[in-house]
């Protein structure tokens, strides 16, 4: 018989340049640092990533550091459910999640969606990010994205969002369209905002007030629905959600891994919301297990890698918006 290794984590910081700029209200991106996990046992390898989620005040390396907090209860046995219960939510447990996942994959040989108790995963049709900027630069970028995007994501910033809008209909005529107002609209009359979007075909707004601010929507009835993202980021936040928006944004980064992506979907839907699942600036192998929790979504924005000026191979096949998961791997 063959002897158990014992199980042995460790993590790395990668850099990977930005196609151009990524821009938000909060500010532009050149490129983005991902924390790889990977934990060895028994002759196999399972990895996942990570990105630092910026408005919690985490960076790579305290990423890194805290994956590294973790190798003792790695080494001690942990598994997925210890994990939840020994690190809290955020991007170094969603690293050490994925991880595990991958792990049991491989030494199992089965895929992770199976090991999930999922169905086989299905195709999915992701959204294209358009970066803030003046309106004829994102006319521009959507014109350019149209043919290959149906689904189109606009970043926002509060002051002359109408017009941005109206730029991006005009380049994507018959693109689908979904905005992220990133807090911005906090202060504004988010029904009034939202009724001028009406007639661009607008089909969501995500976060139009800062996080922790969401009694601002007590009482309100937009004409397009509400989706909270910085809001909501685990369970934990379902209740002040309820009643306030109509769909939630799910990202693994923020939620801790998939096993808790799971979780929070499954409550989620229970409460009568709808399902986006999105990510932050990633490579493929940051959104493969993103992809398992994104099946069944309203919404998917799980474009990160398409973000990027190159991706990790053997990385997601994107076409026609359509993202289809690596032949080779273990959660497709």
């Amino acid at each position: 018989m063959t002897e158990k290794s014992t199980p042995r984590l460790s993590a790395r910081i990668e850099r990977w340049p930005v196609a151009g700029a990524f821009t938000i209200a909060r500010g532009a991106k050149t490129h983005v640092d991902v924390v790889i996990a990977e934990i060895a046992a028994d002759g196999h390898v399972g990895r996942g990533e990570a990105t630092a989620i910026y408005y919690h005040g985490e960076s790579a390396e305290s990423v890194a550091a805290q994956v590294m907090a973790a190798a003792d209860a790695i080494e001690a046995g942990a598994d997925r459910a210890a994990i939840q219960m020994l690190m809290p939510r955020g991007a170094a447990r969603n690293a050490v999640d994925a991880a595990l996942w991958d792990l049991e994959a491989r030494m199992t040989g089965r895929p992770a969606w199976a090991i999930a108790g999922l169905a086989p995963p299905a195709p999915l049709l992701t959204a294209y990010t358009i970066s803030l900027g003046e309106p004829a630069r994102m006319e521009a970028d959507a014109r350019a994205a149209a043919d290959r995007h149906p689904l189109l994501k606009l970043k926002l910033a509060g002051e002359g969002d109408l017009d941005r809008v109206a730029a991006v209909r005009r380049g994507a005529p018959a693109a689908r369209l979904i905005v992220d107002a990133n807090e911005a609209w906090t202060g504004r009359d988010v029904v009034a905002e939202a009724a001028a979007l009406l007639p661009y075909g607008v089909e969501l707004i995500e976060q139009p007030v800062k996080a922790g601010e969401d009694a601002l929507l007590d009482g309100i009835r937009s004409p397009i629905p509400l989706c909270a993202d910085e809001s909501c980021q685990d369970r934990a936040d379902l209740a002040r959600c309820i009643g306030r928006y109509q769909a939630v944004n799910i990202k693994l980064d923020k939620a801790g891994g998939l096993t808790e992506a799971l979780a929070l979907t499954a409550e989620a839907r229970a409460a009568g919301l709808e399902i986006m699942v999105g990510c932050m600036l990633s490579t493929s192998l940051g959104i493969a297990p993103a992809f398992l929790a994104a099946q069944g979504a309203r919404w998917v924005d799980l474009d990160g890698p398409l973000l990027l000026a190159k991706d990790r191979a053997p990385g997601f096949v994107f076409t026609g918006g359509t993202m289809h998961p690596p032949a080779q791997g273990y959660w497709g």
